[in-house]
């Protein structure tokens, strides 16, 4: 944090030569977590939530992020019954399947610190009592404080209907940070391996815009070479991108998440038919790749 024209200011970082300025107007929680440093303060945007200085939620606009991560994958899946969501502190993306019609919700998060202070402090996702009734598996939602790469291991047999993974962003100058080894093709695979029929992977994909795509391409060409079907959901009043694979070969990915919408068990209130028309076609760097 740093102070300026008195007030204190988060800088976060955009990419190369680039930075966002956040005014901070009170500090809830600052600390270290064993993996990253947190902060959950109050902003412009109500009450936000930083890890290592990336924004990750705020109060005004996570649902359309977490709306744009889950309603697509509800879509495309053959059914919404079992899900496994690795990341998303904040607990808002297990609250969604449910409401989708899931149940049996696995949240895998390895920073149990940053899980427990999100519960406690933001308005939004778990409440301190649905936080403790996950940890013991009362309800549909079971939350492990684990390494996601581990916990595939312990699928059950008859596999996920949707595995999510909401990651902060891959940093390409960290090649061995803790997350990043779960941006990778074999990480995608891995979560592949333990789809039911008609299951599907949704990924943070990063960021479309020019100046700031390269973890975009990579993570579509990833899924390019994973997956018979990828859909692409860029959120048009969001700044983030995000990936849907299936293994099963779909003629018009789009068209069918279209016919399910009416029939959606969830009923999202930032997302439409016109959204999923205009909102999932790739940014033409990312499909014209030079």
């Amino acid at each position: 944090m740093i102070e300026l024209d008195g007030h204190r200011w988060i800088k976060e970082p955009l990419g190369a030569d680039m930075e966002r300025l956040w005014r901070v107007d009170d500090v809830l929680w600052e600390g270290d977590t064993p993996y990253q440093h947190v902060v959950i303060a109050q902003t412009g945007q109500g009450i936000s939530l930083f890890c290592d200085d990336d924004r990750q939620s705020t109060e005004f606009s996570q649902l359309v992020y977490h709306e744009a991560m889950m309603v697509p994958a509800f879509l495309l899946a053959g059914q919404v019954d079992r899900v496994l969501i690795i990341g998303s502190s904040e607990g808002v993306a297990s609250q969604m399947a449910v409401a989708a019609g899931a149940t049996r919700v696995d949240h895998v998060d390895i920073d149990e610190l940053c899980v427990r202070k999100c519960a406690e402090l933001l308005p939004y996702g778990y409440t301190p009592e649905e936080l403790a009734a996950a940890e013991k598996g009362e309800g549909p939602v079971t939350i492990h404080f684990a390494d996601g790469w581990s916990f595939l291991d312990q699928a059950p047999p008859e596999g996920y209907d949707i595995v999510v993974v909401d990651l902060p962003d891959e940093r390409a100058d960290d090649a061995d940070g803790q997350h990043n080894r779960l941006y990778g093709l074999e990480f995608i695979q891995r979560c592949q391996s333990v789809l039911s029929a008609g299951g599907v992977v949704a990924f943070q994909g990063g960021c479309p815009t020019v100046w700031r795509n390269e973890t975009l391409i990579r993570a579509y060409n990833r899924f390019q070479t994973a997956f018979e079907t990828v859909a692409y959901f860029g959120s048009d009043e969001h700044e983030w991108a995000f990936l849907f694979g299936r293994e099963e070969p779909i003629d018009d990915p789009i068209n069918l998440m279209l016919e399910a919408l009416p029939n959606c068990a969830y009923e999202p209130r930032t997302i439409d038919d016109a959204s999923l028309i205009g909102a999932t076609v790739p940014p033409y760097s990312v499909r014209n790749q030079s």
